[in-house]
């Protein structure tokens, strides 16, 4: 895809689309939902799977990012401020 993380907006790097998505792999490729699918109700989905399903909901993500913002939504930039690694123990270019 090529797209920034939704979350941070590409201040961590580029997503690693090559490498697994795990702990391991901080800067790899997860779908976010903007608006948490566990909080389907709070914005007016008929079901979980309506949240899951929604193409307007979903962003492309870093691993990290993702696991940060947890089920909140809200200010990116607050987001990105909670987000800590350390830049330099991490590859820019998917070499580990």
């Amino acid at each position: 895809m090529g797209c920034d993380c939704g979350i941070c907006r590409g201040a961590l790097g580029p997503i690693h689309y090559d490498e697994p998505s795990d702990a391991d792999h901080p800067l790899s490729f997860v779908i976010d939902e903007i608006k948490p699918i566990s909080k389907w109700k709070e914005f007016g989905y008929g079901s979980p799977r309506e949240a899951a399903e929604d193409w307007d909901n979903i962003q492309a993500a870093h691993y990290i990012c993702n696991q940060v913002k947890g089920n909140k939504t809200g200010n990116c930039i607050q987001e990105r401020q909670k987000i800590q690694i350390d830049k330099k123990n991490y590859s820019s270019d998917g070499n580990w």
